[in-house]
């Protein structure tokens, strides 16, 4: 008994060449263009149901849409540096560390009103998931300032100083 196959067919695995995107795309011209194939049918369906002035007021904000990201999709996202997204990411750790901050101080006002019953231990006790959530995303802003903070800044040229006398 012969178990080997005799068969010579050509195997599957032959490269296959897949024909190339003729331009690329950049990603915020896609962004530009799925959002709008999404958002122009919604809009034309729903301004005829609408009243007169909603309609008004949604196309105007549609209009807006198109324009805000015709700006957004000129902008090309390899000409960013890293100085210039320093802000961005200084308000993103603030952001984490605020809320952080307002949903522990949101989760003691739930405790201490509608589980006044409860000591501290019991309340850490059934709501500790919560707490540790909220501390986490403080703990991660604090992260992304220290991380800001320390990171080296660009050396700015020194004015030379002029004598007015």
């Amino acid at each position: 008994m012969d178990f080997e196959s005799k068969a010579t067919a050509p195997a599957a695995t032959d490269n296959i060449e897949f024909a190339q995107p003729i331009t690329a795309r950049k990603p915020l011209e896609l962004l530009r263009d799925t959002e709008g194939l999404l958002r122009r049918p919604t809009v034309a369906t729903l301004v005829p149901i609408l009243p007169s002035k909603l309609s008004n007021r949604l196309q105007a904000a549609s209009t807006l849409a198109d324009n805000s990201l015709k700006e957004l999709a000129e902008i090309d996202i390899e000409q960013i540096n890293d100085w210039e997204l320093r802000p961005a990411r200084i308000r993103v750790g603030l952001c984490f560390v605020g809320f952080g901050a307002l949903m522990i101080l949101v989760l003691l006002l739930y405790l201490n009103t509608l589980h006044a019953q409860l000591n501290a231990v019991e309340q850490i006790q059934h709501f500790w998931h919560q707490y540790i959530w909220f501390v986490c995303l403080g703990i991660t802003g604090m992260f992304i300032l220290g991380r800001e903070a320390m990171r080296p800044t660009p050396k700015q040229p020194k004015l030379k100083k002029k004598n007015f006398s």
